[in-house]
């Protein structure tokens, strides 16, 4: 850090010269500034300051929160006791410490009645005359502040205490001696006046330090991140249901009464439930609503099983929310498409459009209903009664929270749990929110959150703390507890993999070239140039055996290393994954199959069987796959892989095909000295030997015969190989452990025969 951006730091730290304002810098900026404190030149002064405003924020967060509090207080006063935030923070403490105190007491029920036994009153009398003695033992010592509205209240609450306690002594003293006269009124006098002492002075507290629970839900709203369009259409929403209903108590009528059914859609994560909750109390708060109560359910809860069920379900969920709000998570699954009579979700949202309109319910409920945009938008125009029900104006749509939103929540999300992102940390956790972000089921907060307990977990599981670290040894997330995140595993380097193949010199060399690509076009672009728009799309044409299912797993694995896919994983698909025997069906069936390889690569084999002519359901396919590749461009890679003369047929058929495959891998047959190396490789890999009389015959086979299949036909070739041989092994009288390893000449002889028979 340099001395210009350290002073600039200390000056607005030593700003801050009371509580009644918020500190100038952010509870996470602190963290970070103390937890690199040993590297940076702050004056003593301005480190006391950064250790009370940390203090600071943990009061706001949670006035009982001593400990924590207390070390960092001590720390503060170790480096400096002078600082006017510190001397206001110490003395704030004490005040609350004993406001806590206060109020745990419960005054209100410790007054007397007069109707009460001379022992009934005897007891209360020492017991509450024990609590007072506990309070004005409890008095705050070295006080340092002058002529201040707290310390003014706190002196007259200690002196009621002092006034009571002599009452109380006088009560116990009459009541001992059977005296008539008993002061039972002045007590509860005194009880009355420490209520009121004590309300007076929890409100000379800071207003930053008082409690939340009474913010509306306006300012609730107002603290959520993002949501920016939302916030502002349900302020203009509070106002104009609180202008009608003003306007109604003055005596205007209006024969369309405001709705209060809802529409609420979003992505998962972004806040349904939360807006829904913050709607409820909105119409509690205008009296709109008798309650701000929330009912939840979701199709399970509302469709029966029988003829009858799903009314009788929904009809009692109805009930249970009169005087409040009824939520439908996921109202679109109550009607799924194709079930015909078979489903009984249509009689629930027709009991639930009678209800909303019935002279019995009408008014005395709210109905909110809440999905995913496109899934409610169709369900919506599939049921026109129930959408004539919610204007349009009481749609409202949550968007994705952008990555600097997310970010935030991550940064919430921490603190609400005693923990904080370093500045490295916290970039490098936007890379794990973007491998997240890989399809529609990314959850917004919702999945954020999941990270962020995930790093804490792995922290705490990997490297468990001593007991005698320091403080914020305990709080701090590096960057190192986040390289242990990422639960994938591969065997090795992918580029080394591909290395480590027998033959593909052409293969290698257009993968390195692309690979060599991409790195250089991913540094263009961190440099601010330009970069040069990467075709990933790839058709890998050649004979069976020849490798390229095989290279296709290493090439997505590159990809993923060069930082161009999220996940990396690989997809195989045929005809029959993509493929309904039904209109309607291979679309859907094609998109399924996009979304599972979402941030990986779909290998299709044998791509050309896809096109049997205009009316076969596989041009369907090809046309959903087109379409999906534009939508997800940067998230997919999609290898069609088949024979080469079918599938340059196969991609000049389709100008969509054309237009999307620029790349093209041609994986040649295998020559017979890279089929007998091949062979050595496989029979090692079970820790078996060829004989040199069985290599001798293998190197004449591969050399006068046209191999087909290539390496899957060598893989077949070995498997018979060792059935021959433990036949053999069987059938003789004795073995030695070398007899256990070889493959002789014999066996693949055998062996030989029987997968030609097979290839023939």
């Amino acid at each position: 850090m340099t001395e210009e951006k350290i002073a600039h730091i200390e000056k607005k730290i030593n700003s801050w010269q009371t509580i009644e304002a918020l500190p100038p810098l952010t509870e996470v900026e602190i963290l970070r500034l103390l937890d690199d404190i040993e590297t940076t030149t702050f004056s003593r002064q301005s480190i006391s300051i950064l250790y009370s405003m940390l203090a600071f924020y943990r009061l706001k967060r949670d006035f009982n929160d001593d400990q924590i509090t207390a070390t960092l207080l001590s720390k503060a006063n170790n480096y400096d006791e002078t600082p006017a935030a510190l001397v206001e923070i110490l003395n704030l403490k004490s005040f609350f410490h004993f406001y806590s105190r206060l109020e745990q007491v419960a005054l209100e029920q410790w007054s007397f009645r007069e109707t009460d036994f001379d022992s009934a009153k005897m007891k209360k009398a020492k017991e509450l005359l024990e609590v007072v003695d506990d309070l004005l033992h409890d008095q705050i010592k070295n006080v340092t502040m002058e002529e201040h509205k707290l310390l003014t209240i706190y002196n007259d609450i200690i002196q009621e205490l002092k006034d009571l306690k002599e009452t109380l002594e006088n009560v116990i003293d009459l009541l001992k001696n059977r005296r008539s006269g008993v002061p039972v009124q002045v007590a509860n006098d005194h009880i009355k006046r420490l209520e009121k002492l004590r309300n007076n002075f929890y409100a000379q507290f800071p207003n930053v330090f008082q409690t939340s629970s009474y913010d509306n839900p306006l300012e609730k709203l107002d603290h959520m991140v993002g949501l920016k369009d939302v916030k502002k259409y349900i302020h203009e929403y509070y106002h104009y249901l609180k202008y009608q209903k003003e306007r109604k108590e003055l005596g205007f009528q209006m024969v369309d009464e405001p709705s209060l059914h809802m529409i609420i859609t979003g992505n998962p994560g972004t806040g349904k439930t939360t807006i829904a909750r913050l709607l409820a109390e909105i119409y509690y708060e205008l009296g709109l609503l008798e309650t701000n109560e929330v009912v939840e359910v979701n199709r399970s809860h509302l469709v029966g099983s029988y003829v009858g069920q799903s009314e009788e379900n929904t009809m009692n969920f109805v009930k249970q929310s009169l005087g409040g709000i009824l939520f439908i998570d996921e109202a679109y699954s109550l009607k799924r498409e194709g079930q015909g009579g078979n489903d009984y979700g249509q009689a629930v949202i027709d009991t639930l459009v009678s209800s909303m309109t019935s002279k019995e319910f009408a008014n005395r409920f709210a109905v909110i209903l809440a999905g995913y945009p496109e899934e409610m938008r169709q369900f919506l125009w599939s049921n026109p009664g129930l959408r004539s029900r919610i204007p349009e104006q009481n749609q409202i749509i949550l968007p994705n929270f952008q990555m600097e939103e997310l970010l935030t929540i991550a940064e919430d999300t921490a603190l609400s749990n005693d923990y904080f992102f370093t500045s490295e940390a916290i970039n490098k956790f936007r890379s794990s929110i973007e491998k997240a972000k890989v399809d529609e089921s990314f959850g917004n907060a919702r999945t954020v959150r999941d990270l962020v307990l995930k790093a804490i977990f792995k922290k705490g599981a990997s490297r468990p703390p001593s007991v005698d670290e320091n403080w914020i040894e305990h709080m701090r997330i590096d960057s190192e507890d986040l390289d242990i995140m990422d639960d994938s595993s591969s065997d090795g380097q992918p580029m080394q993999q591909l290395e480590n193949l027998i033959g593909l010199s052409n293969i290698k060399q257009e993968v390195r070239k692309l690979s060599s690509f991409v790195r250089v076009q991913q540094q263009r672009k961190k440099q601010g140039f330009p970069p040069v728009p990467v075709q990933l799309h790839a058709v890998f044409s050649g004979n069976p055996g020849t490798g390229k299912t095989t290279v296709a797993k290493i090439y997505s694995q590159i990809l993923k290393e060069c930082g161009l896919l999220k996940r990396g994983h690989f997809i195989l698909a045929s005809r029959s994954d993509l493929v309904a025997g039904y209109v309607g069906q291979t679309a859907i069936k094609t998109k399924q199959k996009v979304r599972e390889a979402l941030g990986g690569v779909l290998f299709i084999d044998e791509a050309y069987s896809l096109f049997r002519g205009e009316k076969d359901f596989g041009k369907e396919a090809i046309d959903t796959l087109v379409d999906e590749m534009t939508k997800h461009n940067e998230n997919l890679v999609v290898i069609l892989a088949g024979y080469k003369n079918e599938m340059e047929q196969f991609i000049s058929s389709n100008p969509g095909l054309q237009s999307r495959f620029k790349k093209y891998f041609e994986f040649d047959d295998y020559n017979h000295e890279e089929l007998i190396r091949i062979t050595s490789h496989h029979v090692q890999n079970y820790q078996y030997k060829m004989t040199e009389q069985a290599e001798v015959f293998l190197k004449e086979k591969f050399t006068q015969t046209k191999i087909e299949g290539n390496a899957r036909f060598v893989v077949n070739l070995i498997d018979e190989a060792i059935q021959f041989q433990a036949l053999r092994m069987v059938e003789a009288e004795s073995h030695s452990t070398e007899d256990y390893q070889a493959l002789m000449k014999e066996d693949f002889e055998h062996a030989w025969k029987v997968i030609r028979g097979k290839h023939n």
